[in-house]
């Protein structure tokens, strides 16, 4: 049995998960979906990016699992990559969805270099947090109006040290057993950094025909590319 620890992007909890959990659980896996610190039912709880990763670490270790795919979505790609290197054997494999990747040293506003001073501002005007997106700015990302009102509705803003703050990575990525889940309609390449560590033998390309949020377009098609990722020899 592997277990899923699933950890959703920038201003959503584990309920962002709701409709992929159950799919893998029918598929006889345990699967355990994150709120990390500041987020969702935890707002209020101080955070920076080493809190997220710890946040990742602690559900692994408080709940002794084995074999673990960990899978980070969007800004949470950073903070599980880190968290990964950091469970040692319990790790199967990562799996990206359309995220973020932490090098060693680099914050998440480091790889925004067209969007940081938009990025940065928000948080300087929100208190130290990054303000939610609108409903328009989900447009053309294959998500239906309920969709977007559910993660609108849903949507918490995001401490904004854990963007600012630079990863701490012991090792190359590209070590690492990965499948990169690219999201088509958010853009047809990934990005550069993920491109480069593509080349790795450990590193495997899936491709889905969606937008950047595909728990809530795509959720049975994501738990499909979660499953066969687990699967040996992935």
């Amino acid at each position: 049995m592997t277990d899923f620890v699933l950890v959703a992007g920038a201003w959503l909890g584990s309920w962002a998960w709701d409709e992929v959990v159950p799919e893998l659980r029918a598929a006889g896996h345990g699967a355990h979906a994150v709120s990390l610190s500041g987020l969702a039912e935890r707002q209020g709880v101080a955070a920076g990016q080493q809190t997220h990763v710890q946040d990742v670490v602690d559900v692994v270790e408080r709940l002794g699992l084995r074999d673990v795919v960990l899978v980070g979505h969007s800004y949470a790609g950073i903070p599980v990559g880190q968290a990964a290197e950091r469970i040692g054997d319990r790790l199967s494999r990562v799996v990206f969805v359309d995220s973020n990747v932490p090098a060693d040293g680099e914050s998440f506003v480091s790889a925004w270099p067209d969007g940081r001073a938009t990025v940065e501002a928000s948080i300087a005007a929100n208190g130290g947090f990054w303000a939610p997106l609108a409903a328009d700015d989900f447009q053309g990302q294959g998500l239906d109006e309920e969709q977007i009102a559910r993660i609108v509705g849903g949507s918490t803003p995001h401490p904004g040290a854990t963007l600012t703050e630079p990863a701490v990575l012991a090792g190359p990525l590209g070590e690492l057993p990965v499948t990169y889940v690219k999201c088509l309609l958010d853009g047809a390449e990934p990005n550069g950094d993920v491109a480069v560590l593509l080349k790795s033998e450990r590193w495997r390309l899936v491709t889905m025909e969606t937008g950047h949020w595909p728990m809530f377009s795509r959720p049975r098609e994501l738990a499909r590319v979660l499953l066969d990722a687990a699967s040996p020899g992935a």
